[in-house]
């Protein structure tokens, strides 16, 4: 019989000690045990919750090339599959009792991270507190600016010798000061956008979100904190974004996705297939359906926060408020935790559901109904809403806007340009089309 390598491995005392006193939260040993269901028949099944536990200690892919004794390649494809790769496992509550005070007195849990420069803490209370940006907003742009702060340190050589291989991700920026920002100018940012497209493989939109950090990050240094006497980034052009039409499924791909979920008997069919439903009929953000709650659901209507901490309605059809009323009847034999009592979709873990169970969700049903591209995801199923709509509803672009709840309409006008069988018809309307 074939002994699987990964069964059999032995850890050093020290790797012991790490899988041992590694805490995992509910929403990680959810996301572990999705895992293993999704990825049981592969031969690195049993060593899925100490990837991930090693992960979350930042050990690198060489680390655990030679854990496992395998080749760094190896090692990738490995976290690719599992999505841990660029994944960052979610941050333990907070055990410091300074900063539980903190957090019990108001304070943003900004203040307390030890890991940033002041000027960035202030700049992110600033997002939060006056300009009423959202969670994920705010951490958008303290990934990007430091991102930034470690390649500059990286780009200028100030590494010590003893730490010049250490893994990117953990370059300290917590020394970087007001005379350290001043001396940041435009080279730098053209190179740290140059870095971002060559070795992180940053696409332009990617790349335009950066320019968009640092752009307001300088601004507000410039002119709200006013301890600049210039700013660099005033010049900084966004790079060109060229304009791309929405990946979405066809009505007939949908039907089956749909048709797939419900017929598969999985002990959260019911869950799941509303999950979906909501998707392809809403167009849905993945943080809006994680956030739904049982109380802002009103007849055939539900009240979300989206993008920007903004209120909307959504309104719901037939199929929806079907799935939603055999959801509830699977919901009802749950035990769920009591301060998740009013989440709609609840987790193995018997609270409310994380974003990353969902992705994990999608793409189970989209490998099971035999789709070819396996990088739809939970935004592609909001795209596919809304070009269903716009191409078999007849829905005008103005109504498309206020379902989506986009702001600016320049953005709900993309699915314009998705609709093959009109252009079709129009070009078979020319007047030359002679047989």
């Amino acid at each position: 019989m074939k002994i699987n390598r990964y069964e059999s491995i032995t850890y050093s005392n020290k790797e012991k000690d790490i899988l041992s006193n590694t805490f995992l939260s509910s929403d990680e040993k959810e996301i572990i045990s999705n895992l293993r269901i999704n990825f049981k028949d592969k031969i690195y099944s049993f060593i899925i919750e100490d990837l991930y536990k090693f992960r979350k200690n930042n050990y690198s892919t060489s680390q655990l090339a030679h854990i496992y004794n395998i080749s760094t390649r190896q090692i990738q494809n490995i976290l690719k599959d599992l999505d841990l790769n660029k994944y960052k496992p979610p941050k333990e509550n907070p055990s410091n009792d300074n900063e539980m005070q903190n957090k019990a007195k108001g304070f943003s849990s900004y203040n307390s991270d030890s890991i940033l420069p002041n000027r960035l803490k202030e700049f992110l209370n600033y997002l939060s507190v006056i300009k009423g940006r959202s969670k994920n907003t705010i951490d958008g742009y303290k990934i990007d600016l430091s991102l930034l702060f470690r390649f500059i340190k990286l780009y200028r050589g100030e590494l010590d010798k003893d730490v010049e291989d250490i893994e990117f991700e953990q370059i300290s920026i917590a020394d970087i000061d007001d005379g350290y920002i001043k001396s940041i100018k435009l080279p730098d940012f053209y190179a740290f956008l140059s870095f971002v497209e060559s070795d992180r493989n940053n696409s332009t939109y990617a790349r335009a979100r950066k320019v968009a950090s640092i752009k307001s990050f300088f601004k507000y240094l410039y002119t709200k904190a006013k301890f600049l006497n210039e700013n660099p980034a005033l010049e900084l052009e966004t790079p060109r974004i060229s304009k791309r039409n929405p990946i979405y499924l066809t009505l007939a791909e949908s039907k089956n996705l749909l048709d797939t979920t419900i017929t598969n008997d999985s002990k959260h069919t019911k869950r799941d297939f509303c999950i979906i439903t909501l998707f392809l009929n809403c167009g849905l953000r993945l943080s809006e359906l994680c956030s739904i709650d049982i109380s802002k659901i009103k007849d055939d209507t539900l009240t979300i926060v989206g993008k920007g901490n903004k209120e909307r309605t959504v309104y719901l059809n037939n199929a929806c408020i079907k799935a939603i009323s055999e959801y509830m009847l699977e919901r009802a034999s749950m035990k769920i935790l009591p301060e998740h009592k009013d989440a709609l979709f609840i987790s193995e873990r018997n609270c409310r559901i994380n974003k990353r169970t969902v992705e994990i969700i999608v793409k189970k049903y989209i490998k099971l109904s035999g789709l070819t591209n396996l990088k739809y995801t939970p935004h592609k199923l909001r795209h596919t809403a809304a070009t269903l709509m716009y191409k078999h509803g007849n829905v005008d672009i103005r109504s498309l806007q206020m379902i989506l709840g986009h702001e600016n309409i320049s953005t709900t006008q993309i699915y314009t340009h998705v609709d093959d069988e009109r252009l079709r018809n129009a070009v078979k309307s020319n007047p030359l089309n002679i047989e």
